[in-house]
């Protein structure tokens, strides 16, 4: 039997080229291989406020975008979170079996919440709505970055303590970290993940990204001292950034690509490097625009959520029934 397998991402910001390269490029392999749930999370971008009318477009933008590269909704079932009541049903029943303790120690917590006079309870107990997001599907494989493996601790944790409390309810989920390009790093700084909520806009390459703003933004991507292209991440980090995007964004070893450039400047390999993405990223671009223009991104989500909603229903009647809720079960 197919593994199953769910991943999620906020509507918000513009997705870079290492959400691509880390997670929706492999979104696309995965399809295939297991039963794939892939969820656009508007409910944990509410635990930060949105400006409401700017949040429905990227909400739309993100699934047509998730369509770009390549999702079948005939295969997938690709759908927006607030759709399937089910999530913020089981993220409340689990709320009620997740510790203080445990919340307060989670990494995203702590950096959203520094430096500010308040913030929401949502998110602080956001972990629990991801733990639902996961367990409600009976999800085994859930791919995340090195960075994200506390959320699928406790996610395990919570899971394993409600299984030992009610009985046997939940699949317990494994993370599934893809190493290549799993993590992609700031062209101003190597030692910082590419991220859509870095200030400066030359940190990223945005999927929306026009030709000539993506061979800027390379041309003045930092490198390291000496002229050589090769891949030491140690000593040379910012250049095996750069070869780990160019690897993974064309299919090609970094071994092949540093012979290819051996005797040659940095100059000539940015530029190598930006014209293969622009490459790459034209046909997505392309068939974003068509879908965005189409009207067909609301049916397909419409479709995934009714899909998705028929195996969330089965998770919360055991949950219920197991917990002693209610008087249908």
């Amino acid at each position: 039997m197919a593994p199953i397998v769910f991943s999620g991402i906020q509507p918000t910001g513009q997705i870079t080229l290492g959400n691509y390269l880390g997670a929706l490029k492999h979104f696309v392999k995965a399809q295939h291989d297991a039963q794939s749930y892939y969820c656009i999370v508007d409910l944990h971008a509410i635990t930060v406020p949105q400006d409401p009318k700017e949040l429905k477009t990227r909400i739309l933008d993100l699934a047509a975008l998730y369509l770009a590269v390549g999702l079948d909704p005939q295969i997938a079932t690709l759908f927006v979170q607030s759709d399937v009541k089910e999530h913020a049903e089981l993220g409340w029943l689990l709320q009620c079996n997740v510790h203080m303790g445990e919340l307060s120690r989670m990494t995203q917590y702590k950096e959203k919440a520094e430096g500010k006079d308040a913030v929401t309870v949502g998110l602080f107990t956001y972990p629990a709505l991801m733990a639902a997001d996961i367990l409600l599907y009976q999800t085994n494989l859930v791919p995340v970055g090195e960075d994200q493996k506390q959320h699928i601790e406790i996610t395990r944790d919570i899971a394993l303590r409600f299984n030992a409390r009610f009985g046997d309810t939940f699949t317990i989920p494994e993370g599934m970290i893809t190493k290549e390009g799993a993590r992609i790093m700031s062209l101003d700084d190597p030692t910082k993940k590419m991220s859509k909520s870095n200030p400066n806009p030359a940190s990223r390459i945005e999927l929306s990204d026009t030709p000539d703003e993506i061979r800027k933004k390379f041309s003045r991507a930092v490198t390291d001292s000496g002229r050589g292209v090769t891949f030491d991440p140690e000593k040379k980090a910012a250049v095996a950034n750069l070869l780990t995007i160019y690897a993974t964004i064309t299919d090609r070893s970094i071994e092949s690509i540093v012979n290819e450039y051996e005797g040659r400047g940095y100059g000539d390999f940015k530029k190598g490097l930006g014209e293969a993405v622009i490459a790459h990223l034209e046909p997505i671009q392309s068939r974003f625009q068509s879908l965005r223009q189409s009207g067909d991104v609301v049916d397909i989500l419409q479709e995934g959520a009714h899909r998705a909603r028929e195996s969330a229903q089965k998770t919360i009647d055991l949950v219920k029934r197991n917990i002693g809720l209610g008087t249908y079960y």
